[in-house]
């Protein structure tokens, strides 16, 4: 058994937004050389195990075997029983605390980027209690914006424009908020606020050159103009991008 209070390294690696191609080297080389690679699964009514594999899973296994990947239950996306979501955190804290202590590093995949509204910034914590010695180390990944860009033809910023990345899972108003400020706002997980965000969209007079995506990389991708949308929701899943009105040119914006 390996020492915990010398050895133990928890790695939070990003693995892009869904396609396996888009997992750095870096990543690969992480949850390869790790000796568990944690996954996170969302919790069924019930509080255990949905039984749904999910995206980070999924890419996952393109680079691993699943004998070496362990399902670990988060109340993903639980905003309104606090309660459920603390008791999540600390159950999942603790079964990784566990793996720690029998293997000493464990890889925990997350999609996107581990610094970037990710679960893992919750997991970090609470591991950092269990386990106050613990190394926790963190991969880049590519996320939604920049795949969501790169698939649609979209430009997140030029010259000295701003980037806003907005979550819209507590409400619309902030998106409408940043909408109307300068340069490229990014909204993300806002299928569910779908006609909400339409509509400001509209009022903002940012519908013309936005776009939108889900699924990226999955043989369900959709990629579509915003201008297309009608209202009805979406997957939660979805990235928004609304460019600015870019009028100058080439290099209007330095």
């Amino acid at each position: 058994m390996p020492d915990v209070m010398s050895s133990s390294r928890l790695i939070g690696v990003g693995v892009g937004p869904g396609d396996p191609e888009l997992v750095t080297v870096k990543g690969v080389n992480a949850l390869r050389a790790a000796a568990v690679v944690v996954v996170p699964v969302m919790a069924a009514p019930d509080g255990n195990d949905g039984g749904e594999r999910g995206r980070a899973e999924a890419t996952v296994l393109h680079y691993v075997g699943a004998e070496k990947v362990v399902r670990v239950v988060f109340a993903l996306n639980e905003r309104s029983d606090r309660e459920r979501r603390e008791a999540a955190w600390d159950a999942a804290g603790a079964r990784v605390a566990e793996l720690l202590r029998g293997h000493g590093t464990v890889a925990f995949a997350t999609i996107g980027d581990p610094n970037v509204y990710s679960t893992f910034t919750y997991l970090a914590q609470t591991i950092a209690e269990l386990v106050p010695d613990v190394v926790v180390e963190t991969v880049p990944g590519i996320t939604a914006m920049q795949d969501l860009a790169a698939r649609s033809g979209a430009v997140l910023t030029e010259g000295t424009e701003p980037l806003t990345l907005v979550p819209v899972t507590a409400g619309a108003e902030v998106l409408k908020d940043a909408l109307g400020g300068p340069g490229t706002v990014v909204a993300y997980k806002f299928g569910r606020q779908a006609g909400a965000v339409l509509a400001a969209l509209r009022e903002t007079g940012r519908i013309e050159d936005a776009v939108w995506g889900s699924a990226l990389g999955l043989a369900e991708e959709s990629v579509r103009p915003a201008a297309e949308l009608d209202g009805s929701p979406l997957p939660y899943l979805s990235t928004l991008i609304a460019p600015p009105r870019r009028d100058g040119g080439r290099g209007g914006k330095l």
